[in-house]
Formats: structure tokens, C-alpha cells, sequence
């Protein structure tokens, strides 16, 4: 990367105050009104994000509209850099490009899993209901033991079995304990 000194707009010392928190110490400024902002504030809500979390992932520079910011850690001291982001507009237009590509990739991935599975699911659930029809023929099942065979959740096998009653397929023949036993209604 090319660099030059003129690129750099301003400088920020924080330190790190254990009652306090982040705290400013120093600004020196080389190139009057290029960014306006209020150092104090803005270097507190960001000291965490060069300095803090457990994951020991931080960055090294933040990008903003017209202007970076690039941090040097010493201790629990930070010095801040805010320089001007020179030719960095025709990347940033080409990375949206690019990332208007990858979400539309991605959408059209979405919708092929959302019509993949919207098709598997019907096609499964009436293959569900089929299943548990065979299986109490001759037989009388309680909930918990007709979950275990598939799939799915305590609500979605009731659901199934809901409907399999308002349409007269099966019947509840008794309370085991806090389960329905379920048999086809002849």
C-alpha cells in the first residue's frame, strides 16, 4: 500500500481510566475541518471495539464515509489515526458490485432451498399421516410413541393427529398417564 504522510488528518491518544473508562488524552490535528467530528465522544464508543472482547478478534482500521481510522494499541493506551481514504472509492463501488452478485446468488438459493422444502414437506407430511395410519391399525399408540419414529416435534405430531381426528380417521381411545392412545376409528 502506497502511503503518504498528507493522507493523515488527525491523531488521538486514549487511555484507559479504571473508574472512568476510555478516556481522551490528546488530539493533535494536521488538516483543519477535513472531518467534523466530536473526538470525545466519538473515540469513546470505539475504544472497545480496537481494544476489548475475548474472541481476540479486533480490527486494525474502521471505514467511514470520508475518513478511516486506524488504531495502534500500547497497553491500555490507543493511538488513533484518522486519515483520508484516497482511492478507495472506485474499490468500495466495485466490492458493492460484487456484493450485489453474491445477494442475489444467495436469494436465488433461498427461494430454490424455501421451494425445495415447501414441496418435500407436503409431500412428507401426507407420507406422515399414511405412516401413522398404517401403524395403528390393529394397534392402539400413545403420542410419545408414535414421535419416536419420525421427525418431528410434540406439537407437529399433534397436529397430525388433529387432523387425522376431524377427519375421522382415528380416534383417542384413553389417557396414559399425561398421553392419548390413538387407534383407527372403524
Amino acid at each position: 500500500m502506497n502511503f503518504d504522510e498528507n493522507e493523515i488528518i488527525s491523531a488521538a491518544m486514549l487511555g484507559f481510566d479504571m473508574i472512568e473508562g476510555p478516556i481522551l488524552k490528546n488530539v493533535e490535528t494536521f488538516v483543519d475541518n477535513e472531518i467534523d467530528i466530536d473526538y470525545e465522544n466519538f473515540l469513546m464508543n470505539f475504544y472497545l471495539s480496537f481494544r476489548g472482547g475475548n474472541s481476540g478478534l479486533k480490527p486494525t482500521a474502521i471505514l467511514y464515509d470520508n475518513f478511516y481510522v486506524v488504531a495502534f494499541p500500547r497497553g491500555l493506551e490507543l493511538c488513533a489515526l484518522f486519515l483520508k481514504p484516497r482511492g478507495i472509492d472506485m474499490k468500495l463501488q466495485r466490492l458493492h458490485e460484487i456484493a450485489d452478485e453474491i445477494v442475489y446468488r444467495m436469494d436465488q438459493k433461498d427461494e430454490m432451498r424455501k421451494q425445495i422444502e415447501t414441496s418435500t414437506v407436503s409431500q412428507d407430511y401426507d407420507e406422515v399421516k399414511r405412516i401413522i395410519m398404517n401403524m395403528l391399525s390393529g394397534d392402539s399408540l400413545t403420542t410419545p410413541e408414535i414421535r419416536r419414529y419420525f421427525k418431528m416435534t410434540n406439537s407437529e405430531v399433534w397436529k397430525v393427529m388433529s387432523e387425522l381426528e376431524e377427519q375421522e380417521q382415528i380416534m383417542r381411545t384413553q389417557k396414559i398417564g399425561r398421553a392419548w392412545a390413538w387407534t383407527l376409528n372403524h
